[in-house]
């Protein structure tokens, strides 16, 4: 099932990074997602966050570039699909390669 990643953005995470603040922030980074035609967050799970915000302010230790398509399967499946991506160059990372990593984890946040 394809998920709105404009409304996963804007509306969902912030929520969920809310509810789950304390257990986000021990991920303790900032991440710059641009995801090519549905736009760009800055996702803050760092000690002055949690918050999930539109555009690309800098200070990110990790960014992250992928199409909307590509996103759709690295959300439904972000181990298999992220590392498949990666290595197929559709999946680009910048700066700290392994808090990449732990960016599903927050996608599992309710």
């Amino acid at each position: 099932m394809a998920v709105d990643i404009i409304k996963l953005f804007n509306d969902e995470l912030p929520g969920a990074l809310q509810r789950n603040a304390d257990d986000a922030k021990t991920i303790n980074a900032k991440f710059q997602l641009n995801i090519t035609g549905a736009g760009q967050w800055f996702i803050d799970v760092s000690s002055s966050g949690p918050s999930c915000t539109a555009g690309n302010p800098g200070g990110a230790d990790v960014t992250m570039e992928v199409s909307a398509d590509d996103f759709q399967l690295l959300h439904e499946n972000p181990q298999t699909a992220g590392m498949q991506l990666f290595f197929q160059g559709k999946l680009k990372v910048q700066g700290n390669q392994m808090l990449a990593m732990k960016l599903a984890k927050l996608f599992s946040y309710k």
